[in-house]
């Protein structure tokens, strides 16, 4: 700016000399300036009983403007989304291991819901997003979009347990009956950890719990 070359121009040579070999601060570019924002926000919605988030809120909390955001993303909904994707992409990395480890059937699946709910725990941001608890007043699509997640895992689940039933060449109806329950089993251990703080842990008795559904 203006002002600081001013200033620094009326320094002492000295001084003026040591001011020129300061390091200049570097700006982020602009895919660790997405992240940022993406990570800040999570972080804004891992406080208990945090309201709706807004983009003033955002940014004051990154210290930038609200047309800084805009310089990244289009819209709050597309924030929301960068976080959805995450979640996207970490939900099903987790059944692909788990597939690759171990046969199909129900320790299979009861494997691969502890993991989910292990990564809700360490990320409770992620978690309301999961429940969509955080995405209330945003963009209709984005809760769409959580919905569908939850269905590909039902169906996953169902057809796990199918492939462990060597005797059933179609999912039953236990099998769907048994999916279903699962995912709202899962839905319902993060709902309950969002709603009491964080205190509730999604891996509470879980391995007892699911030793009775499966």
């Amino acid at each position: 700016m203006n002002t600081e070359t001013n200033s620094q121009n009326n320094l002492p040579d000295d001084e003026a000399s040591g001011a020129a070999e300061a390091p200049t601060r570097k700006r982020p570019k602009p895919g660790e300036r997405r992240l940022q924002i993406l990570q800040t926000l999570a972080g804004m919605l891992e406080q208990p009983g945090a309201e709706r988030i807004t983009t003033a809120a955002l940014s004051a909390k990154l210290g930038v403007s609200e047309a800084a955001l805009y310089r990244h993303f289009a819209s709050k909904a597309q924030m929301f989304e960068g976080l959805i994707d995450f979640v996207e992409q970490s939900v099903f990395a987790f059944v692909r291991q788990i597939a690759d480890r171990e046969p199909a059937g129900p320790a299979q699946v009861a494997r691969t819901i502890a993991l989910i709910l292990q990564f809700a725990e360490k990320n409770p941001g992620m978690a309301r997003v999961m429940t969509g608890d955080a995405l209330v007043f945003e963009n209709e699509r984005l809760q769409e979009r959580m919905n569908l997640l939850f269905d590909k895992l039902e169906s996953t689940f169902k057809q796990s347990l199918r492939d462990g039933d060597p005797q059933s060449d179609t999912p039953t109806v236990d099998a769907q009956v048994t999916a279903s329950l699962l995912v709202a089993f899962m839905m319902g251990r993060m709902q309950r950890f969002a709603r009491s703080g964080f205190k509730r842990l999604p891996s509470e008795n879980l391995q007892a719990s699911l030793a009775r559904v499966l």
